[in-house]
């Protein structure tokens, strides 16, 4: 028995520390609930942050001095030797700091305005941020979810079809539909690479390594799953025969025959590195505070109220926190700014839907039986100083998220002299969401010389994986993976 408990204990540490890389969680002293975001720095400019669930890791051959520091908002900030982490279990607790509002009036004599420190961050923001000629070594994660309230499939007419086949079909439709809705559907993509930035508008990116996380089998997009469905309807229809498929008032000219299967065996496995660029360029452009960004609409008093709630220490920096929410009915957001005393930089931003606002809203249901909300918007921004005392983002977390409704009627037309019809419908209903992360890793200075010399690829291969495989990113700075993600299989 003492050799199992031995073997176990032995197995459980091999899990989360090799000769390269060690995986640790921070927790709150008082709650023991994770800490979130935190960053953890190896380095003066250099390190890496703890995911949602409050786990990060490191990559030993890294840490030069064999200490690192931990800083997060709303707890006192801690330093330690790296070799101490596995005494502790793995686990880094963190004390929450003190609220210093009352001590910040005192000492000055005179309540912090809220107004007041919103004005001097909007005045400081060409000093404090830098956005041109960068090269950003970049971490990227995107995560898709969906979740069908209901999905519904019928075939309506089809005289030529055998009635046992039309039993077969629609049994098999709503076997189909029920499975759907049952199942989890989570996508994960993952690419390392570097992003350089000529300015705010113009960039190019170089993909190193990618990977994806995906079930082929269980691709339920609106699309895939419509595909799906028609292919099943096909295997009751006459196989030898190809199909033009007609939907409500657009007619589909291309043929559709079960021989359509096969055609994704010969896809490849590759990302067109134009879209990454466009994701990725994307979310650091609404990192800065320039005009037509979020960011910068949030700074505007005569859209937004804004209250000062805390202030406190993060990494010895007095830090301001500043809540905001809509003044006016076109403002949509609300969230916090945590905004330095010492040059008046945010240094962290929180954002999201307030109350029952949203976003674009298309509400064709009686009409063409469509409708849609985007009903979810909100993210994360991380700021760090880099050596020329300027700030750049260390994280950014955007997620994004809809309802959807789909009725829709079908129509498939035999390609023969008698142009046999099917009518099926179908009516999907559901939510899906979109998270995309954005971890910094490292930001060098380039010259337009260097930007003008790199060749961005027009595709870049990945690696399908059926299954988490915490090798895969071993020994690299990347963001640590969430259980979800860990316990990922495809249902083969």
């Amino acid at each position: 028995m003492k050799k199992l408990i031995l073997l176990t204990v032995f197995l459980f540490i091999g899990t989360y520390i090799n000769s390269q890389n060690i995986t640790a969680k921070l927790t709150d002293k008082n709650n023991g609930t994770p800490i979130p975001y935190a960053t953890i720095k190896t380095g003066k400019f250099s390190g890496v942050i703890s995911n949602e669930e409050g786990y990060f890791s490191l990559n030993l051959e890294d840490i030069q001095t064999k200490t690192i520091t931990i800083s997060c908002m709303g707890y006192q900030s801690k330093t330690l030797r790296v070799d101490t982490i596995k005494t502790m279990n793995f686990t880094i607790p963190l004390e929450a700091a003190v609220n210093q509002l009352s001590e910040v009036y005192i000492s000055s004599n005179k309540k912090p305005n809220a107004d007041s420190i919103i004005a001097k961050v909007k005045v400081k923001l060409n000093e404090n941020y830098d956005i041109n000629l960068n090269k950003y070594n970049i971490f990227y994660r995107g995560t898709e979810y969906a979740n069908f309230k209901s999905l519904d499939f019928e075939i309506e007419k089809a005289s030529h079809v055998k009635s046992k086949n039309l039993k077969k079909a629609n049994k098999s439709l709503d076997s189909f539909s029920k499975y759907i809705v049952s199942s989890k559907i989570i996508h994960f993509s993952d690419f390392k690479g570097e992003l350089l930035s000529l300015d705010k508008d113009s960039s190019k990116l170089v993909v190193n390594k990618a990977t994806k996380l995906i079930d082929d089998k269980n691709d339920f997009s609106i699309d895939a799953v419509e595909e799906k469905a028609k292919t099943l309807v096909l295997k009751y229809l006459d196989t030898t025969k190809t199909y033009k498929v007609k939907t409500g008032l657009f007619k589909v000219e291309d043929s559709l025959s079960l021989k359509g299967e096969d055609l994704n065996d010969n896809k490849k496995n590759e990302y067109e590195v134009s879209h990454l660029k466009g994701t990725t360029a994307s979310l650091l452009r609404k990192s800065m505070f320039v005009d037509n960004t979020l960011l910068k609409t949030i700074l505007d008093p005569k859209l937004y109220d804004y209250t000062l709630e805390n202030v406190g220490y993060n990494n010895d920096d007095l830090i301001y926190t500043v809540s905001y929410k809509p003044r006016k009915g076109k403002a949509k957001y609300t969230g916090k700014l945590f905004i330095s005393d010492d040059n008046y930089a945010v240094t962290k931003v929180d954002y999201k839907y307030y109350g029952s606002r949203h976003g674009e809203k298309v509400n064709l249901k009686l009409i063409l039986g469509i409708k849609f909300i985007q009903n979810v918007s909100e993210g994360t921004y991380l700021y760090e100083k880099n050596s020329k005392n300027k700030y750049q983002p260390k994280y950014i977390k955007k997620i994004e998220g809809s309802y959807f409704y789909i009725n829709r009627d079908l129509k498939l037309i035999e390609n023969s002299q008698e142009k046999n019809k099917v009518g099926f419908s179908f009516k999907i209903e559901g939510n899906d969401r979109n998270k995309q992360e954005l971890l910094f890793t490292d930001v060098n200075d380039i010259t337009l010389e260097d930007f003008t010399l790199i060749k961005q690829e027009k595709v870049a291969p990945y690696t399908m994986l059926k299954a988490f495989e915490k090798t895969t990113w071993q020994n690299e700075e990347t963001l640590e993976p969430l259980e979800e993600m860990k316990q990922f299989k495809s249902g083969e």
